[in-house]
């Protein structure tokens, strides 16, 4: 195999950056051996590293026509390849003799440092599309010795590149991504829907609202996974199934049809109307100038549970499921959503979402919060399991001393 590289150093390793195809990764890049440690059972745990993702990515580079990916790192010994320098002479009569040559000798071995699973993708990949084995990736060669000192070398660089590589942030997801459905459709609400546009909304990395903010009704991120939780009362009247976890998390990963996402932001939008026109305070909010949510998120009463991240997304996934179990549409939800008393400093909130002594928001309530207000405005909606849940939730937070079949009367008291 011969291959056109760059010929570079750093940190007092020399490399070559050049490409591959596939069919070359296919044919050249074999799985980790014996080149990190001299022990087979060490050997095997790397190997059991390489975990399904690979066909993730093999389903990435089947089903994505626009595929990219960042460089694999090769390591290469066993007759290190022959670099043959080509002298570029430019314009102002300098030269460099970095571009060149590799030529591998037949007995080589190539293993991936960084990018294993990509490899063992493009392997799949192949299997199934062999038209594919021209397809083209960046590859860095190094150089590794099958001693001592080179497996305990490669092995360092091995999880330095392992460890520190950082997957991309939610909120860069929102911000970037052209085939997760719910980013594509969180970007068109902040660009085109007034009641998320400007300053209504916070952009942060966290779901938390800084205390000086005085204008978001929620955060970019709690924005999206009530996003989310919409998408699969969407996909589960579009296609007859609720989608599991896992498949939701493979699924937004390819972009779908543009009907597909046209009929997704028709259903979103008849969820956020009827929350922007059947909630009163949601109205008052708008109807502001400045400061939009001053009135509405406090450290003297805590507000209004509706601006806060942890009182947000457990009211959509309540509207929800009643509509998914009711068969009511949006507006009816929150036209009855709107008679119930959102007020953090009074019943049924006090000590389960606010702290009225310390003046405190409290955590790790969403799912009683969900229970509450189905109770509250649908308690039909409730089966049994979810009955005795918020019974004995909620007597647990506001430390109920009574008899527990009695305390349903103390949330409406």
């Amino acid at each position: 195999m011969k291959v056109p590289a760059l010929r570079a150093e750093l940190g007092g390793r020399v490399y070559y950056v050049a490409t591959l195809t596939f069919g070359q990764v296919s044919q050249y890049v074999s799985p980790i051996n014996d080149q990190l440690h001299k022990s087979e059972t060490l050997n095997d745990l790397i190997q059991r590293s390489i975990s399904k993702n690979y066909l993730n990515i093999k389903d990435y580079i089947l089903n994505q026509p626009e595929l990219f990916f960042n460089s694999l790192v090769l390591a290469v010994y066993n007759n290190y390849p022959d670099w043959t320098e080509i002298e570029v002479q430019f314009d102002d009569n300098t030269s460099s003799y970095q571009l060149g040559l590799l030529d591998f000798p037949g007995n080589h071995k190539i293993f991936p440092i960084d990018g294993q699973h990509r490899v063992e993708g493009i392997k799949a990949a192949l299997k199934e599309r062999p038209d594919l084995h021209g397809q083209q990736i960046a590859a860095i060669f190094i150089g590794h010795k099958n001693d001592e000192a080179g497996m305990l070398k490669t092995r360092r660089l091995f999880t330095t590149l392992n460890r520190y590589a950082k997957p991309v942030s939610l909120d860069d997801i929102i911000a970037l991504d052209e085939d997760d459905i719910v980013a594509i459709t969180t970007r068109y609400l902040l660009e085109e829907y007034g009641l998320f546009s400007e300053k209504r909304i916070v952009l942060a990395k966290q779901k938390g609202i800084p205390n000086n903010n005085k204008d978001a009704m929620t955060s970019v991120i709690t924005l999206y996974q009530a996003n989310v939780e919409l998408f699969k009362s969407f996909y589960t009247k579009t296609h007859n199934s609720k989608p599991t976890e896992d498949y939701l998390v493979d699924y937004l990963k390819f972009r779908p049809s543009e009907d597909e996402i046209e009929k997704f932001q028709t259903f979103i939008l008849s969820f956020w109307d009827a929350f922007r026109t059947e909630l009163s305070f949601v109205g008052d909010y708008l109807n502001k100038n400045k400061d939009f949510a001053k009135d509405f998120r406090n450290n003297k009463t805590g507000g209004n549970l509706v601006f806060r991240p942890i009182g947000f997304l457990p009211l959509v996934k309540a509207a929800l499921k009643i509509y998914t179990r009711e068969g009511l549409t949006f507006k009816e939800i929150f036209k009855k959503f709107n008679s119930l008393n959102f007020n953090l400093d009074q019943k049924p909130w006090l000590y389960v979402l606010w702290n009225p002594i310390e003046k405190t928001m409290l955590t790790n309530s969403d799912v009683l919060t969900q229970l509450l207000l189905l109770f509250l405005a649908y308690p039909q909606v409730l089966n049994d399991q979810e009955l005795n849940k918020l019974k004995n939730a909620y007597g647990a937070k506001i430390s109920y001393k009574g008899n527990i079949k009695d305390i349903l009367k103390e949330i409406t008291a």
